[in-house]
């Protein structure tokens, strides 16, 4: 393998990709407990001080931005609103020049009462989980019986103009998978912009299967008995979502189907994980350490250093379909989506 470049202002792989949307996670808890993400009983959390202070996100966000080219950075966790600071990280980045674009992954829960303060604070838009409109089947996937206030959470950010307004939702068989039009008629009347994600391997109890996952073929052939589905013209560049006009535009609906259609050839994400490892991938195997190096000290052209070295490794793709594939010990809520 050749040595990572130097060139300020690059987080470039060896394949050429440059990573320009940074996703971090601000905690690894969470207020739900989504059947395909973490048991019922959750998991044994990180200990406080293995976390990023919020200070330390913010200059590592900072090195990101100033010294790495990252334009988009979003806020995950977990859940990151439960996160005390998560206003005033959002604030600290808004504030860097140059100004990235800022947004947050949610389950929705508390997004009713943040949101003013959140978009007061800089944040761009949001993406809010919702897999059901059914209260008893919202309750099954996610153990809490809290879909009002996902609803609340969805209208209270539109009304902060936190915009597009997107949800994510995850088709599980037996329990939603007939639900893919009811979701996608719900986002039409309220402007919201839907997108739905193949189930991936990154559960706590690595129950995945491949044979029951809802592919993205069957999410499009059910959403195409309801409405007409046209391809998106609009080039998709490196978004996750691939993108249909419904019904004749404008309107869209897209599905991300990291599976069965993975996009990994044109990636442009990096991950920080709330303890300050930098992961090349969601399904990396393997991460690099930056909280040792900032509190030992390094200056931040070190830490650009290290970063770049850590994204040059990146793999060309996730491999899910290599019979190699081994899943990461770390769940979806310890990496960020």
């Amino acid at each position: 393998m050749t040595a990572a470049p130097t060139t300020p202002g690059v987080l470039v792989d060896r394949y050429g990709r440059v990573a320009r949307d940074l996703r971090v996670s601000l905690t690894d808890k969470c207020n739900l407990r989504c059947t395909y993400c973490m048991p019922a009983e959750g998991l044994p959390w990180l200990a406080g001080p293995q976390l990023l202070t919020d200070e330390e996100i913010v200059r590592l966000v900072r090195v990101a931005v100033q010294r790495l080219g990252v334009t988009e950075v979003r806020f995950t966790g977990g859940e990151p609103l439960i996160r005390p600071g998560v206003a005033g990280i959002v604030a600290a980045v808004s504030a860097l020049e140059p100004r990235p674009r800022i947004s947050v992954t949610t389950n929705g829960i508390g997004l009713e009462r943040l949101a003013p303060t959140l978009r007061a604070a800089g944040l761009d838009r949001v993406n809010v989980s919702l897999d059901t409109l059914d209260r008893s089947h919202f309750t099954e996937l996610t153990r809490r019986d809290r879909l009002a206030d996902v609803l609340a959470g969805l209208a209270g950010a539109a009304a902060a103009g936190l915009t597009p307004v997107k949800i994510n939702s995850v088709l599980m068989r037996g329990v939603n998978d007939d639900e893919a039009p009811e979701l996608l008629r719900f986002a039409l009347d309220h402007g919201y912009e839907l997108r739905f994600i193949e189930q991936m391997p990154l559960d706590a109890q690595h129950g995945w299967d491949r044979a029951t996952m809802v592919t993205a073929e069957e999410i499009l052939a059910s959403l195409g008995r309801e409405f007409t589905l046209t391809p998106d013209p609009v080039e998709r560049g490196a978004a996750p979502a691939e993108t249909w006009l419904v019904d004749g535009g404008p309107a869209k609906v897209g599905v991300i189907a990291s599976v069965t259609r993975p996009f990994c050839g044109d990636c442009d994400r990096t991950r920080l994980t709330a303890d300050g490892q930098v992961r090349a991938c969601l399904f990396a195997t393997e991460e690099s350490d930056l909280r040792a190096a900032l509190r030992g000290g390094a200056d931040d052209a070190e830490l650009a250093a290290r970063w770049r070295t850590a994204m040059w490794g990146k793999r060309a793709g996730h491999g899910i379909d290599d019979p190699s594939f081994l899943q990461p010990v770390r769940p979806m809520s310890a990496i960020g989506g």
